[in-house]
């Protein structure tokens, strides 16, 4: 006989874990059929990105550069004014022992003047304020004590202006450090793009970017311009001497550069000393803003920031250290924004 009992139902717990899974698994369902697939930029979508995060990496560059070169110049600063400050603090004590040397032969000759004690024991700027006193004092301990009160002022000025350097330095080496940091993010940003492409593309990548040096490196039809001036002309062939040389952030030579390194490292070898960055080379000189008016040598300053800059090569074109990837090569101006010519 067939049994009619009822079936058992299942637990409350179990019929919440059943119902949850469910309702899990719908979810996923539904995401999966709405989400977008994930997509993969394309080898020239993946260097239009890289080459942007290469100019940003320059713009951070210029601004290390300058925070390193005012690192240096604080800290030959800081050195002189110290060394200047122990040798006026030894003409100091030369001054007091001489002083010292007045109150002996005054004390031997019959006492030490009351005046010479209280000067002995008390800053002299308060005695000598006392008109009085000076009365009591020889024209001789007059002017120790002058010399001995310009000394002491002299001193106290040069210690205050080595503490601001000091404080100065620190803030420049913090912002040496950030800006270096920003470099190296942007460098590794755009290193992270490039491994995103297959074997394939970073091979077609690399070969774009060796074709671009060697055919730019390569003498190229740079016209007749005459040479800016004699320090120009040799400044140009100092650079043409460099062609091939790798881009490194932060370098200006001999065997790597940055774009104001190359630019200063070769005005150097012509016996000119011209600032380091980008920004205060734009300033170094006459501007030329008429590209017809530029001659061999002369900078040429680009974007509107004025964050790299070149040689003029003549026939249009700038010999220069591009960016990262890159070495030092000639490139057509018209690939960049010119703002202007600087004659050194």
């Amino acid at each position: 006989m067939a049994s009619h009992r009822r079936p058992k139902q299942p637990s409350r717990t179990r019929v919440t874990v059943l119902t949850t899974a469910a309702a899990a698994a719908v979810a996923l369902s539904a995401n999966a059929a709405n989400a977008a697939p994930s997509e993969k930029l394309g080898k020239d979508e993946v260097k239009a990105k890289v080459d942007k995060l290469y100019e940003q990496a320059e713009q951070a560059t210029e601004k290390y550069n300058g925070a390193k070169e005012k690192q240096q110049k604080l800290q030959k600063e800081i050195s002189t004014i110290q060394d200047n400050v122990a040798r006026g603090q030894q003409e100091l004590n030369k001054l007091r022992d001489g002083l010292g040397s007045l109150a002996t032969a005054q004390y031997r000759s019959g006492g030490i003047d009351s005046s010479v004690q209280l000067f002995l024991s008390s800053n002299p700027d308060d005695f000598l304020d006392k008109a009085s006193t000076l009365d009591q004092l020889s024209s001789q301990q007059v002017e120790a004590l002058k010399k001995i009160q310009d000394k002491q002022r002299e001193l106290a000025q040069e210690r205050a202006e080595a503490t601001d350097k000091l404080k100065d330095l620190a803030a420049t080496r913090t912002e040496l450090g950030n800006k270096k940091k920003e470099v190296q993010g942007k460098l590794a940003e755009a290193q992270k793009l490039l491994n995103t492409l297959t074997a394939k593309e970073k091979a077609a990548l690399a070969a774009e970017q060796a074709r671009a040096n060697r055919s730019s490196t390569e003498r190229v039809d740079l016209g007749d311009a005459p040479p800016a001036s004699d320090r120009a002309s040799a400044a140009f062939s100092a650079a043409q001497s460099k062609i091939g040389s790798p881009y490194v952030y932060g370098a200006s030579g001999p065997s790597s550069f940055d774009c104001s390194g190359l630019t200063s490292w070769a005005y150097a070898q012509a016996g000119v000393s011209i600032p380091r960055t980008s920004e205060a080379q734009a300033n170094a000189g006459t501007r030329i803003y008429d590209q017809s008016q530029l001659k061999v040598g002369d900078l040429v300053i680009f974007y509107g920031d004025f964050h790299h800059v070149g040689l003029y090569a003549g026939n249009g074109q700038v010999l220069h250290a591009p960016h990262t990837g890159a070495v030092v090569r000639y490139e057509a101006m018209s690939n960049m924004t010119f703002e202007f010519g600087v004659r050194i």
